[in-house]
């Protein structure tokens, strides 16, 4: 019985490979230090055989270096580390300096069980508003461009493999290789859903990962987290190539503002910030008095309202299609909220224009485009949700008036 057990030990040591601990675990470690490491063994060894006062004595003298030379090595590394950082790297930094949050279950009041956690939670991120109609009947539209293998390769070209994919678990790197192998199959999916202006119910449906946020002093209420929706990755292909058509019939019918900065081609935070400092120092030369007030749309993706951005479409000459499609895309939603202990099941949701939608920022631009107005003496831009009023007059007092 010994000897087959030893045989066993034997097999599992020869065909187990041994596990060495990543290089990334101590980046500060030296091959000084692994002297140093054995000394000190041995010195702790002889100590504990032998139990002498010059034992004791030589095991705590090499203990003692041993762990002061860490100390060294550490400060030494992460010294070199700072003084050569990158602002990518100063994010790593403070992961290593405070290290990472564990994530907080939610302890609602008047919540005991996983389902009434999860219907408060979802009342709080997706509180219910007025349904949106869909259309009776599916037809094709007339005059829509024929959807091509190249604007899918553009999609899928956009799309990172690191993404987290929604609730079938398909990452882009399956839609990548397949649209590799055989282009038409994609194009046979998606080219009837570009005629009909239609987005499948199947397609709606996404994962919210519940996360708490830092700082909080209390956890007890819906608003110390958030939420983060996890679409379909092949629902997102679709939004990108619909992104692209619905954003040059926007530019073709300027249903964009021109001081619309953010989530467009071309336009960054950059031109936002140079053309409020070029107009601020314009106003300034006939010595006036400016003054900017800076707002935000709370919750901005999350109040579209279907109708009303229908509407803007439809008023705005844009294709028929496209405008079909926005609104199917928009309505009969469905969500499955996930934290520790949730129950796991799909609910209805109204929310607007979806968070982590590749053609959400998109439609939130062309919702608020009539928010922009003509301001005399003074200029009106916006970054996606953010606001800028700036005013100028003879006096602040004045600005404040106008403003």
């Amino acid at each position: 019985m010994s000897e087959s057990l030893n045989r066993l030990i034997a097999l599992l040591k020869e065909h187990t490979p041994v596990s060495r601990p990543s290089h990334h675990s101590k980046p500060w470690w030296t091959p000084h230090l692994t002297v140093l490491r054995h000394e000190y063994h041995k010195a702790a060894r002889k100590a504990k055989k032998y139990d002498t006062p010059h034992m004791r004595e030589v095991a705590g003298t090499s203990k003692g270096g041993y762990f002061k030379a860490i100390k060294a090595a550490k400060s030494k590394h992460w010294s070199s580390f700072l003084l050569t950082a990158t602002p990518q790297s100063l994010w790593t930094a403070k992961r290593f300096a405070y290290g990472r949050a564990q994530p907080r279950f939610p302890s609602l009041p008047g919540a005991e069980t996983p389902l009434q956690m999860n219907n408060v939670l979802l009342e709080h991120f997706f509180p219910p508003k007025e349904p949106f109609s869909p259309p009776p009947s599916l037809r094709p539209h007339a005059s829509v461009p024929l959807l091509t293998t190249e604007e899918i390769a553009v999609a899928l070209s956009k799309c990172s493999p690191t993404s987290a994919p929604g609730p079938d678990g398909i990452p882009y790197s399956t839609w990548k290789q397949v649209n590799k192998i055989n282009p038409s199959i994609l194009l046979q999916i998606l080219a009837p859903l570009v005629l009909l202006g239609y987005h499948p119910t199947s397609l709606k449906s996404s994962n919210g990962v519940v996360l708490d946020k830092s700082g909080k002093p209390s956890y007890e209420s819906p608003s110390s987290f958030r939420i983060i929706v996890l679409i379909r990755t092949f629902s997102k292909i679709l939004e990108r190539i619909i992104a692209a058509r619905l954003l040059t019939a926007a530019r073709l019918r300027r249903l964009l503002h021109p001081n619309q900065c953010g989530s467009l081609p071309g336009i960054s935070t950059y031109d936002a910030c140079l053309t409020l400092t070029n107009d601020v120092k314009t106003l300034q030369r006939p010595r006036l008095k400016v003054s900017s007030l800076f707002l935000d749309i709370k919750a901005g993706f999350d109040n579209v309202d279907n109708n009303t951005l229908a509407r803007i479409l439809r008023e705005g000459g844009t294709p028929p299609y496209l405008a079909s499609w926005v609104s199917s895309f928009l309505g009969e939603r469905s969500c499955t909220l996930i934290f520790q202990g949730a129950p796991g099941t799909p609910a209805p949701v109204n929310v607007g224009a979806p968070q982590g939608s590749p053609i959400s920022p998109l439609l939130f631009l062309l919702y608020v485009a009539p928010l922009h107005f003509r301001i005399p003496w003074g200029l009106m831009i916006s970054y996606v949700d953010d606001f800028a009023l700036t005013v100028a007059s003879l006096s602040y007092r004045g600005n404040i008036r106008r403003l």
